[in-house]
């Protein structure tokens, strides 16, 4: 696997990394951090990760070597001396990144945020501004931006406790008469509002719905609760590969009155059950950047997940662009699907197995 041009920006700046307890956010697994050990190789080092993969390549190669973790909320013993932040997506997952790890951080820690310059990180300095001091550019290269600044602990009376639950954003939305609450953390897909494309796929669900459902690409839920409110005999499964989204579709979960089996997945890897009903609005960004692979391969092997039962039918709902060629993979790899709408820019795609 050749090098991201974020981690090349990095390996370029190595000697200014020098640390005890290095905390990598959001880094992916490209040679970077094996360079890293190489140049420090006593360094403490841990690796936080919201996105499953990311974290699964981490762990999986470096083990024991270094500390990984996948959740949605950091929590740790360790002090760290430096940061390094993967630019988020979002200006409100920095800010919500930088306030849940104040905690851990020394006085004076280096707080470097790296990134691809479409991505939004020349806007460092501004969105930083309460929490670092001097944060300035430090390079720039590979289409990158890097920069820098120092952590210094907050005054005295203002508040260092970090809460999750101050981060969620909440909101209402009904559909054809079913009311739901909508909890979201930052850089969840649709996180202050009712997308056009889940949208569509509310009004296009099977008629009657029961038994086992999976929700693909969860995000904060709303598929799995609109369902498990209009069709209360189903069972519902909802899977995504970030952790802030999981977090998100137990809270809208619970303030609905439901209950459902919320997992990590990269694209089918931990599913191992049948479903009678699949619905999805499928992720083709990862981050920023644009992404299809996790969505092929769910189109590609989802066939085998479809239950086989008589008695009852089993269907496929995909909502998607309509620019996406989606609907030629589910026909050649799970059988004939039909478009059933069409509405500014998005397809209803469904497959009924007889």
């Amino acid at each position: 696997m050749s090098m991201s041009n974020i981690s090349q920006v990095l390996v370029r700046n190595i000697e200014l990394l020098s640390a005890k307890t290095p905390l990598f956010i959001n880094l992916i697994e490209d040679g970077f951090i094996a360079d890293y050990l190489q140049n420090y190789p006593e360094a403490n080092i841990t690796c936080f990760n919201t996105n499953f993969i990311d974290y699964l390549a981490i762990s999986d190669r470096y083990k024991s070597k270094i500390k990984t973790l996948f959740t949605s909320e950091y929590n740790t013993k360790i002090k760290h001396d430096l940061v390094v932040i993967n630019f988020p997506k979002s200006k409100d997952e920095l800010a919500f990144t930088l306030a849940m790890i104040a905690p851990y951080l020394i006085t004076g820690a280096k707080v470097i945020l790296v990134g691809e310059k479409k991505g939004g990180v020349q806007s460092s300095p501004k969105l930083t501004q309460h929490f670092l001091s001097c944060c300035q550019k430090i390079d720039a290269a590979r289409h990158c931006l890097l920069f820098g600044g120092i952590y210094e602990t907050k005054k005295e009376g203002e508040n260092d406790i970090f809460t999750i639950e101050d981060w969620y954003k909440n909101y209402q939305i009904n559909i054809s008469g079913i009311a739901l609450t909508i909890a979201s953390l930052p850089g969840v897909f649709s996180q202050k509002k009712l997308d056009v494309g889940t949208a569509l796929l509310l009004d296009n669900l099977p008629k009657d719905m029961q038994g086992k459902v999976l929700d693909f690409g969860c995000g904060a839920g709303v598929i799995s609760c609109f369902v498990g409110k209009k069709f209360t005999n189903t069972d519902l499964s909802l899977l995504d590969v970030s952790a802030l989204a999981i977090a998100s579709a137990k809270k809208t979960l619970l303030l609905n009155g439901l209950t459902g089996n919320v997992f990590a997945s990269n694209s089918l890897s931990t599913v191992n059950e049948s479903y009678q009903h699949i619905v999805s609005n499928p992720p083709f960004h990862q981050g920023t950047q644009t992404c299809y692979q996790a969505t092929e391969e769910f189109l590609r092997g989802i066939k085998k997940h479809l239950a086989a039962n008589k008695q009852q039918k089993s269907d496929i709902t995909i909502v998607a662009n309509s620019f996406l060629q989606y609907l030629p993979i589910m026909q050649q790899n799970i059988g004939k699907t039909n478009t059933i709408a069409r509405k500014q820019g998005f397809s209803i795609y469904y497959h009924k197995r007889d």
